[in-house]
């Protein structure tokens, strides 16, 4: 395959447009390079922007390694409106949300020999799950594509369990009026590691709800990209984590404002506990030259639970037009907040319950963002087996 870049035109853009290697530095985070070419990137050193804060050592196999294609053992619950294929790469659906910024996700993308689509068509509210409790501990790639049809409502849960080493794309495209929420659900052995690129495009008066939720595996790294494409869309990315003794969880988020009136929220939270713990947040948030109108926020939070742990969270925000609703962002990264504990203390509760309400306080906002009261139910006793581990509390 050639390389490309599907990314919508931005006017001017053409004049800093390069490639890898290209001694002109990227200036716009919607101008990096794009291919479906795994030999289309220069080789991985590290240093690179988009991987300086990976452990690249611990994925090189994914990154350039050989990868099983062949379709990975998955589970799709049956439901009304819902249809469901196994189509080969040439599918005109896979490549229409996005295509590869790096050489992990275009390994992924090269090796895929089926890609798993998901359809959703009903106008009534529609719940599925993609379970991948079947994986093994082979490299391996995968490619899954999500279609709401126009108007649709429905929830779609991508659900990782067991042990793997993946490497993957999931491509999300909500269509006209649409209403769609995906979760994508890390919840790995110990030993698992896991890639994964996911593109979003939302269209005129969609709105996508994405969540990221990791809490298992060796070394997670989930980038979630959305493009804000037509008229009055809404992006709402949201993410959970928690980081324990030498767990490696990041997320690289992307939202591109691209028509006007577009909203989006980006909420990510976490907590860290024991040696070696370490997260990674980027944020990018661009709001192109036609997005009048925008309204945008973006907002990183990280509880330190312990010492010898490690929060790297980077915010950004570029503007191109003058006329917008607002925009901003934020970051931060502490220890408990020495008041909730002095308000729930001073009402009869033990210290060390006191601790435990905190911080499920502070993560259990973004897990009733889902809206499904059986995967709440199970991510809240999730997160208290957590705190259980934790010796500080």
């Amino acid at each position: 395959m050639t390389a490309t870049n599907t990314a919508p035109t931005v006017p001017g853009a053409a004049a800093h447009s390069h490639g890898p290697g290209s001694p002109v530095p990227v200036q716009t985070r919607s101008e990096r390079f794009r291919s479906t070419n795994h030999a289309d990137f220069p080789a991985v050193t590290g240093r690179e922007a988009e991987w300086k804060l990976t452990p690249v050592d611990k994925v090189r196999d994914l990154i350039d390694g050989e990868l099983d294609g062949s379709a990975l053992p998955t589970t799709v619950t049956e439901a009304a409106g819902v249809s469901v294929e196994w189509v080969g790469v040439e599918d005109a659906r896979v490549g229409s949300a996005g295509t590869p910024e790096d050489r992990a996700s275009a390994n992924a993308w090269s090796r895929t020999e089926k890609a798993l689509v998901v359809t959703l068509s009903a106008e009534e509210h529609t719940e599925v799950t993609i379970d991948r409790t079947g994986a093994d501990h082979q490299p391996r790639a995968a490619h899954t594509v999500i279609v709401a049809k126009p108007n649709a409502r429905g929830l779609v849960i991508i659900d990782n369990r067991g042990s793997a080493r993946l490497s993957e794309n999931v491509e999300i495209v909500a269509e006209d009026g649409s209403h769609l929420t995906v979760v994508s659900l890390q919840e790995w052995d110990d030993d698992s590691v896991h890639l994964s690129a996911q593109f979003a495009r939302v269209d005129k008066s969609a709105t996508l709800t994405h969540l990221v939720v990791s809490l298992g595996g060796s070394v997670v790294r989930v980038n979630p990209s959305a493009a804000l494409a037509g008229d009055g869309a809404t992006g709402n990315l949201y993410g959970l984590y928690f980081s324990d003794a030498g767990q490696h969880l990041e997320q690289q988020v992307f939202v591109h404002h691209i028509a006007p009136h577009t909203v989006s929220d980006v909420l990510y939270k976490g907590a860290l506990n024991g040696q070696g713990a370490r997260t990674v947040w980027i944020g990018d948030v661009l709001i192109g030259r036609d997005a009048t109108g925008t309204d945008s926020y973006e907002a990183n939070r990280n509880l330190v639970l312990s010492d010898g742990t490690r929060a790297d969270s980077i915010p950004n925000l570029e503007i191109e037009t003058g006329d917008i609703a607002g925009a901003g962002h934020a970051s931060a990264t502490g220890r408990f907040d020495d008041e909730q504990l002095f308000y729930l203390r001073s009402r009869g509760i033990a210290e060390k319950e006191a601790r435990r309400l905190v911080v499920l306080g502070f993560l259990l906002e973004i897990v009733q963002k889902i809206g499904q009261a059986e995967l709440e139910q199970r991510l809240v006793a999730a997160v208290e087996a957590e705190l259980d581990a934790v010796e500080s509390i």
